[in-house]
């Protein structure tokens, strides 16, 4: 089972780094859940739940009475202690027991997908712990969390596979589909019908997803599809992804429609897309552990512009795992909105997209965007590479 296998890999991860006791606090998950709360449990929580491993290997879940079954179901701690009047002197009487030294919580300032504790929870958490003097042994479960999302087990490795091979088939649908004519909300919706066909979720909101753009001047990213018609002469890009078993998939692919006459896309178009291939396999030969994410998008940063081009306005790549967005290490550029990220060293078994940008002037944008795993000797593709423009004679 996953979460006994992250539970696992949890206590591992606290042995490393030379940490106590990490929990993980939460209530009403539903509506305020952690991201990490689906590594601990199979269903949310209602009232205020501790959940605790310890560097030891003990695992301990304090919850509301009607949630301790389900917690039990998991198998992945010794004890679930149920209550009804309130989680306090349960709490209290457990971390006095093991009186750990360092207790991480998870909150972060650098990275959003280790911080799920809203500050009422966390004065909540304080308060229990000043009662005990123990309130100034709390730090951020930053390093934890970061290590249990990003070093993928075989099993999410298996699920993000069958997530990407799903998503190239309905790619692969499409090509037949496109027609000069067709609007990019046709295009999303021919796609959309695919996914609810096989049951599937989204692997991002579904208004932008798939995100589809034909021509220049449109948004370029992160929009809902439009009216706008697929024309002669334009690249028409897309941005796609599904879940399967909670794990994602996160795509791009470049289509050129052909103009009449063209048995072959123009040299402009041709170029710029043959240069975003340079740009992801300069990254891919920098992707490997120990390696820091900008040193990785400035090899790619650095064949787009000397091949002309402006720089692409994001960053290169980033983690995906049940969200398309995952992890704290990013490959990207030392900018303000990346806080530390792009600092943050790369280690085995971290999956990444690769999907550099550039704009053909009068055609549209041109990228790809591949999913790669980090492996002992370096990156390894997950996906099938694009390697050749799309071609639509339609």
């Amino acid at each position: 089972m996953l979460i006994q296998e992250k539970v696992n890999q949890a206590k591992e991860i606290l042995k490393e780094f030379d940490i106590d006791c990490w929990i993980t606090f939460v209530r009403e998950s539903q509506i305020n859940g952690d991201p990490t709360l689906a590594f601990l449990i199979e269903a949310d929580v209602t009232w205020h739940s501790a959940f605790i491993i310890t560097s030891s290997g003990d695992t301990h879940a304090i919850v509301g009475q009607y949630d301790k079954k389900t917690v039990e179901d998991t198998g992945a701690y010794d004890e679930v202690v149920g209550f009804v009047e309130g989680i306090k002197e349960l709490f209290i009487i457990y971390i006095k027991k093991i009186n750990p030294s360092k207790i991480a919580i998870n909150y972060s300032k650098g990275s959003e997908i280790c911080d799920g504790l809203t500050y009422g929870m966390y004065l909540t958490l304080y308060d229990f712990l000043k009662e005990i003097g123990f309130e100034d042994r709390l730090i951020s479960a930053e390093k934890i969390v970061s290590a249990l999302r990003q070093r993928k087990t075989e099993t999410e490795i298996r699920y993000i596979k069958k997530a990407i091979a799903i998503t190239e088939n309905i790619f692969e649908q499409v090509s037949n589909f496109i027609k000069v004519g067709k609007t990019e909300k046709e295009i999303a919706l021919f796609m959309k019908k695919r996914v609810d066909d096989l049951h599937l979720e989204y692997a991002w909101e579904k208004k932008v997803c798939p995100a589809v753009f034909t021509g220049p001047e449109t948004a370029g990213a992160h929009y809902a599809p439009t009216d706008r018609k697929v024309e002669h002469g334009q690249v028409l890009n897309m941005d796609f992804g599904v879940k399967y078993e909670g794990y994602c998939s996160d795509l791009q692919r470049t289509f050129y429609i052909l103009d009449k006459g063209e048995s072959s896309a123009p040299a402009d178009v041709q170029r710029g897309f043959d240069t975003i291939v340079k740009a992801i396999e300069a990254a891919r030969s920098v992707l490997r552990p120990g390696a820091r994410g900008l040193e990785v998008d400035k090899a790619a940063r650095d064949v787009i512009v000397s091949n002309g081009y402006d720089e692409f306005p994001h960053g290169l790549g980033h983690q995906v795992g049940r969200f398309s967005h995952d992890g704290t290490a990013l490959l990207g550029p030392a900018w303000e909105k990346y806080a530390k990220k792009p600092f943050e060293k790369i280690e085995e078994g971290m999956v990444f997209t690769i999907e550099p940008r550039l704009t053909v002037p009068d055609r549209g944008v041109v990228t790809i965007e591949n999913m790669v795993v980090v492996t002992k000797n370096g990156a390894e593709y997950l996906s099938t590479p694009q390697e050749e423009l799309i071609l639509i004679n339609y």
